[in-house]
C-alpha cells in the first residue's frame, strides 16, 4: 500500500519529531542513522548520529515530494569538540564543527569521499561494504571528533544540504599514513 499522501501531510503538518537515536514520524516510523570507523580496518567503532531539520526536510522532500536526488552525497570529517546540532546546515557545519580540509594536516583525497551506498534492504540504507577511505597525512596525528554526511564534494564546502552528523564517543588519533574508513547508514522501521 502507498502511504505518500499520508507522510506528505505528517511532514506538512510538522507530525514529527526528534528523539534520541532518530526521528518519529507520526509516532510510528522511527528514522535513525549510525557512523561506522576503523583505522586501517581495525578498531571498529560505531557512533549513533544526529539528523538535523536540514537533513530531516531534505529526506522527505526527495522521498516524498518533487525534489531530484543529488548529483552526489560525501562524507567530511572535523576536529571540534562539539556536538551537532538540530540547526546545523551545510552552509555552516565547517565553521561550527572545524572540519579537517588540509591536505597536509589532514587527508590526501582531492574532495570529501564520496558515500556509495549498496540498495537498500530490510528498511536500511548504507555504504558498509565499501566505505568512504581517508588517506591521512600529516607531521604526526590528527585528531578526528566526528563526520558528517552532505550533497557538497567540495571540502569546507558550504552548499548543498547536510543529511547527518555525529561526534564520535571518543576522538580518534589517526598518524600520518593511516587509512581512516567511515561508513553511515540510515534505517527507516516501524516504532
Amino acid at each position: 500500500m502507498n502511504h505518500t499522501k499520508e507522510l506528505m501531510k505528517f511532514y506538512a503538518d510538522g507530525d514529527y519529531e526528534v528523539v534520541d537515536g532518530g526521528i518519529l514520524i507520526h509516532r510510528s516510523a522511527l528514522a535513525r542513522g549510525r557512523y561506522y570507523h576503523t583505522v586501517n580496518g581495525e578498531d571498529e567503532r560505531v557512533d549513533p548520529n544526529l539528523l538535523p531539520t536540514e537533513g530531516i526536510n531534505y529526506i522527505l522532500d526527495i522521498a516524498l515530494g518533487d525534489v531530484v536526488n543529488p548529483a552526489g552525497i560525501f562524507l567530511a570529517l572535523y576536529s571540534g569538540a562539539v556536538s551537532p546540532t538540530s540547526n546545523w546546515t551545510a552552509a555552516n557545519f565547517s565553521s561550527n564543527a572545524s572540519e579537517i580540509t588540509s591536505q597536509t594536516e589532514g587527508y590526501s583525497n582531492a574532495t570529501r569521499p564520496a558515500w556509495t551506498p549498496a540498495a537498500a534492504a530490510a528498511g536500511v540504507i548504507g555504504n558498509l561494504a565499501t566505505r568512504a577511505t581517508f588517506n591521512v597525512v600529516c607531521t604526526s596525528a590528527i585528531n578526528v571528533a566526528g563526520a558528517a554526511l552532505l550533497t557538497d564534494g567540495t571540502r569546507g564546502g558550504t552548499s548543498g544540504k547536510l543529511y547527518s552528523a555525529t561526534r564520535y564517543q571518543s576522538v580518534r588519533v589517526i598518524n600520518n599514513g593511516d587509512s581512516f574508513e567511515v561508513g553511515y547508514e540510515i534505517e527507516l522501521t516501524d516504532s
